[in-house]
């Protein structure tokens, strides 16, 4: 019998009770990204149409971002960047649906992609790590890495980027050429090697503070400035380190169940997608604060922090899932002994540790995760998804389907104001005093 949670049709905390499934791809659907507002109020309040469909890549696209342009000389292009298995990276204008440019000297698949906006520059990682100007100039580019490649990687401050490889994390700084070009040279700084398994996730929490996590469960809270290492948590899976979760019965542990598949921040906790769990670490008191060890019944895929302190997480087991992050309420202390010898002051030199550690304990917040609510529509493995606000939420799945999910209750009341709007304009609507 699964562990997981479920909940049952009164769902009064979920508002998406309307969606609409769009049915134009013919494969597994693995990436959205945003374009513009534009776009994807279009998508939203309207009626979800295909607006172009780009052809180009031979095999399964890898790595997907959006490159707008920073100069205001030139008109506001909005550009999306694909790499693929096929060895290339396609550079498509969303306004036309048109591919702009098809770079296919990659000696390798191209694993990641990432825009350094402020530099109008962008970044391709596979067996090198390469650096293009918006005409696709290679700017300049790294020696051979080593047969795993570049697999993610996220910008830091003054200049630089983090990149996984393999179970290292490398350090590269972008300076600019001394020749008077406008190029740029990619130096190695600094190396890395305190996970014990591959590199599967980054995230920038701020300009002071990344995180990254591993195949085997590691999570390790890194300076942004001088790339040390602040904090670590490993013992996600252990009920030791959670008593107040019910332990599961194991004769041993799969890798997949503990690996860190996705991360996301705000500015005071990480949350980490760790096997088949969601996990809620606090980055000042360095310790996991709230937890769901079996949030699905397969492996969590994707997490998002909403604005409302909701999570959204999507599964392999194709369920879409929102929680809230809620406080415990706290047991009061134990009144303290006014006995004769407490009243003389006998044993209190004994008492005053406990009494200090009560107090700690009073002061510092639990908290746990609780299901507010589950999305059923997809049949197959969901592999992330979008949150537009009050626009609602995006998902894609390996069923070949994309769901726009929407909130209900206002759908209803912008189609009411429509229909009013046209009554009012045909002339149809009469109101009585």
């Amino acid at each position: 019998k699964s562990s997981v949670q479920t909940i049952g049709e009164e769902q009064i905390q979920n508002p998406y009770t309307e969606l609409l499934v769009l049915k134009g791809h013919q494969d597994i659907v693995r990436f959205l990204v945003q374009v513009d507002d534009c776009r994807y109020e279009i998508v939203f309040q309207i009626t979800g149409e295909k607006l172009f469909e780009l052809h180009g890549h031979t095999h399964k696209i890898t790595a997907i971002a959006p490159f707008s342009s920073s100069d205001a000389s030139e008109e506001n292009k909005h550009l999306i960047l694909t790499a693929s298995a096929d060895r290339t990276v396609i550079v498509w204008d969303c306004t036309s649906g048109t591919q702009v440019q098809k770079v296919s000297c990659f000696h390798s698949t191209v694993k990641c992609l990432t825009v350094l906006q402020r530099l109008d520059v962008w970044l391709s990682g596979g067996n090198d790590l390469c650096v293009w100007n918006r005409k696709l100039d290679l700017l300049c580019k790294t020696s051979h890495l080593t047969d795993a490649g570049v697999s993610a990687l996220v910008e830091l401050p003054k200049n630089c980027v983090a990149a996984a490889v393999g179970k290292e994390l490398i350090i590269f700084r972008l300076t600019a050429s001394n020749d008077g070009t406008e190029g740029w040279n990619i130096v190695e700084v600094k190396r890395l090697v305190d996970h014990q398994d591959n590199i599967l996730s980054l995230v920038s929490v701020n300009d002071l503070t990344f995180v990254t996590g591993s195949h085997v469960g590691e999570l390790i809270v890194w300076d942004a400035l001088d790339w040390t290492k602040q904090a670590s948590e490993c013992n996600f899976w252990d009920s030791s380190v959670h008593p107040d979760v019910q332990p599961e019965i194991k004769l041993s542990q799969s890798p997949n169940e503990t690996s860190v598949q996705h991360l996301t921040s705000d500015e005071e906790c990480v949350f980490a997608a760790v096997g088949k769990g969601i996990y809620v670490y606090n980055l000042q008191m360095k310790r996991v604060i709230a937890c769901q060890r079996t949030a699905h019944d397969s492996s969590v895929l994707h997490i998002e922090k909403l604005p409302n302190r909701q999570l959204i997480s999507c599964s392999e087991d194709g369920s879409v899932r929102i929680w809230e992050l809620r406080e415990k309420q706290q047991l009061p202390a134990e009144p303290v002994s006014t006995g004769f010898f407490n009243m003389w002051g006998f044993g209190r030199a004994s008492k005053q540790p406990n009494q200090t550690a009560k107090k700690m304990q009073e002061n510092t917040p639990m908290y746990f995760l609780e299901l507010v609510g589950d999305l059923i529509g997809h049949s197959s493995a969901v592999q992330m998804f979008l949150y537009f606000g009050e626009l609602g939420l995006a998902t894609c799945s390996a069923d070949h389907l994309i769901i726009l999910w929407k909130d209900g209750e206002r759908e209803s009341r912008l189609r009411s104001l429509t229909l009013f709007q046209k009554l009012a304009e045909s002339g149809d609507l009469q109101i009585k005093v």
